[in-house]
């Protein structure tokens, strides 16, 4: 001892400046790094022990029991720093990250099994060479030895057993472990009286700190850690809400579907029935506006809301989703007036269905909250430099916005006023969405409201310019007002412009002899649709599965247009249009029809060959939409 006491006295600073370092500089609460706080701790607690040996073995003659405490005080830090080691190593290797309190319980028996073990085992000093060579021997020391044997083939084993999954890097002070502990072990057993083993584990300490618990390190791992589990938990939220989607609005087309058919049979039924079917479906489109906003909060939030631009009609869509607003009104007293700018360009570049979105979720709210009065909805723009900033402007005669609330406008499914306002449907998700979306398009959107006297909703949103004119409708002025009296004794429907009639497009039943192919598993969904054809005088075969519908085809019957549901067992409507193409002579228009109404599903199925897509539930109008422009090529 007297030759090796060098090396402890030597390793103290070190093991002092890892302790401060430790715990001066913060660190993450983590597993690993709370063990390796046990093996600083016990580290340098052992340094102190291996000095006091030295002490011991100078009164070892006259206090012999205070003697042997001592030394089998540093045999059990021995056992405590090499098992702490091993714990350390298979958290690492498991990539535990919570303490199992179980363990607390083992920890404390094997702790006590080695204190009683180290206690009845003899130990025995050898004082030679006038004092300058002190060691111990006998069994204490050999079941030590034996001990740090195990745990270093355990170390070994599990290295061994979790090579494929660990981390090399976090490795390195265990590979420099094994090695200097190996040579440390060899030297001290052929040499007793030279003490390495506490100034190696000092030396591993160190090394760890400065690499694998270096406090930066742990911070950077446990924020990736806290950032691959949120990521993990949107994924799982955005699989469910997809699911749920798929689910609510797979009944929700046979409701759409069959309530939009029974309003067809006029005096068939009686009024109450009919007016009955008209709630189911606005009931219908409330919860589908619902669902549709949940999904879309989330994939805004996952980010993986995607802004997709195409060539569209600002001033044609935009009309007629101002059209569709005015009926919403129903028989409220107000006047909807809009204006559309004659300069606005007739082919704009832009999402045409989040533009759509955003004024559609604008006029939904000022009609849901003005009960009188007026409302005002106008677009202008500026072009300047292949850009047509849209200044979009919505005005109205509501119930206006308390000047303290207007900050919680925008916040998710935040509601104003809701004691006053227990009749109005919705999540507060609208105007966030709306935000969001303006946002992500590069626009902005501002508020100016006075509480019970109305608001003013404005938004800038820079859209590409495609084509300033068509060259049709080179003179067409699009401003329209329209005006809905106030409620008499009857009912009063809004006036409305028709646009003019578009030649060359066929009505319902014009078609002549066509013959499709409905694929959907579902007998409810294929009802429905058969519903919503039935007036275009079509031949209809029915299938309910994509296998069915891929041996249909190759039976070489006509067919002049498929309906290709997704989501179909055996094999799913997509991979049945892919098997189907791999006949050179496939050339049958094919529809997708699915309840996955997920951001950029159109552009999706259109790239992989389908014609179009239709998302359920689906109206008669939106069939006939489709197949007016399949044909009229």
């Amino acid at each position: 001892m007297g030759s090796g006491i060098f090396f402890p006295i030597c390793a103290i600073p070190f093991s002092i400046t890892v302790i401060l370092l430790f715990y001066f500089k913060g660190h993450v609460k983590h597993v690993e790094t709370r063990i390796y706080e046990v093996l600083i701790i016990s580290n340098f607690i052992g340094l102190i022990i291996e000095l006091l040996c030295t002490y011991a073995s100078s009164i070892y003659n006259d206090y012999s029991f205070i003697s042997n405490i001592i030394y089998k005080g540093y045999l059990l830090y021995i056992i405590t720093w090499i098992s702490t080691l091993v714990y350390y190593i298979y958290c690492v290797t498991k990539k535990e990250v919570e303490y199992n309190p179980n363990r607390y319980k083992y920890f404390f028996i094997y702790y006590l099994v080695n204190i009683i073990f180290l206690t009845v085992l003899p130990i025995d000093v050898v004082i030679e060479n006038d004092f300058k060579t002190r060691y111990t021997t006998g069994l204490a020391v050999y079941y030590t030895y034996l001990i740090t044997l195990i745990a270093i083939i355990s170390i070994i084993f599990l290295i061994i057993k979790n090579y494929k999954t660990i981390n090399n890097k976090k490795m390195i002070p265990i590979y420099v472990f094994l090695i200097l502990g190996g040579i440390s072990t060899s030297i001290q057993f052929y040499n007793p009286e030279i003490l390495m083993g506490t100034y190696i584990e000092t030396l591993i300490s160190v090394i760890m700190f400065f690499t694998i618990e270096n406090p930066d390190v742990k911070m950077l791992e446990a924020m990736e850690l806290a950032k691959n589990q949120a990521e993990k938990a949107n994924r799982a939220k955005s699989d469910f809400l997809s699911s749920m989607s798929h689910e609510i609005r797979t009944p929700l087309n046979a409701i759409v579907g069959l309530s939009e058919d029974i309003g067809t049979f006029k005096d068939e039924v009686p009024d109450q029935v009919k007016e009955d079917a008209e709630d189911i479906i606005n009931a219908s489109e409330t919860l589908l506006e619902i669902v549709g906003n949940i999904l879309d909060i989330s994939k805004i939030e996952s980010e993986k809301m995607e802004i997709v631009e195409i060539p569209y009609n600002f001033k044609k869509d935009i009309e007629t989703l101002a059209k569709i607003n005015a009926v919403r009104i129903g028989e409220k007293p107000i006047n909807f007036k809009y204006h559309i700018a004659e300069d606005i360009p007739y082919e704009l570049l832009g999402d045409k269905t989040h533009v759509k979105q955003i004024i559609n979720n604008l006029l939904s709210n000022a009609i849901k909250y003005t009960n009188e009065g007026e409302i005002n909805f106008s677009v202008n723009c500026i072009n300047q430099n292949g850009i047509c900033d849209l200044v979009i402007t919505v005005q109205d005669t509501g119930i206006g916005i308390k000047k303290e609330n207007i900050e919680k406008l925008f916040t998710k499914f935040e509601r104003l006023d809701v004691e006053k306002n227990t009749t109005v449907e919705g999540t507060g998700l609208g105007l966030a969405i709306t935000k969001q979306l303006i946002e992500m398009m590069g626009g902005r959107i501002n508020v100016q409201s006075t509480y019970g006297k109305g608001s003013l909703f404005m938004v800038n949103l820079p859209q590409k310019i495609g084509k300033m004119e068509s060259e049709a409708e080179t003179q067409s002025k699009f401003e329209r007002t329209m005006v809905i009296p106030k409620i008499t004794d009857t009912k009063i429907e809004p006036t409305i412009t028709e646009p003019p009639k578009v030649e060359g497009i066929p009505s319902i039943g014009s078609y002549g002899a066509k013959r499709i192919l409905l694929a959907d598993d579902n007998k409810l969904n294929i009802k429905v649709a058969r519903r919503a054809l039935k007036d275009f005088n079509f031949e209809i075969d029915e299938v309910y599965d994509g296998v069915e519908a891929v041996k249909k085809v190759r039976e070489g019957i006509h067919y002049d247009l498929i309906l290709m549901d997704i989501m179909m067992p055996n094999m799913n409507g997509e991979k049945a249009f892919e098997e189907l193409k791999k006949d050179e002579n496939f050339n049958i228009p094919t529809i997708a029809l699915t309840a996955d109404a997920l951001a950029g599903a159109q552009e999706h199925y259109k790239q992989v060959g389908f014609y179009d897509y239709l998302a359920k539930p689906f109206t008669r109008d939106q069939i006939k939409e489709k197949l007016d422009i399949i044909w009229k090529q």
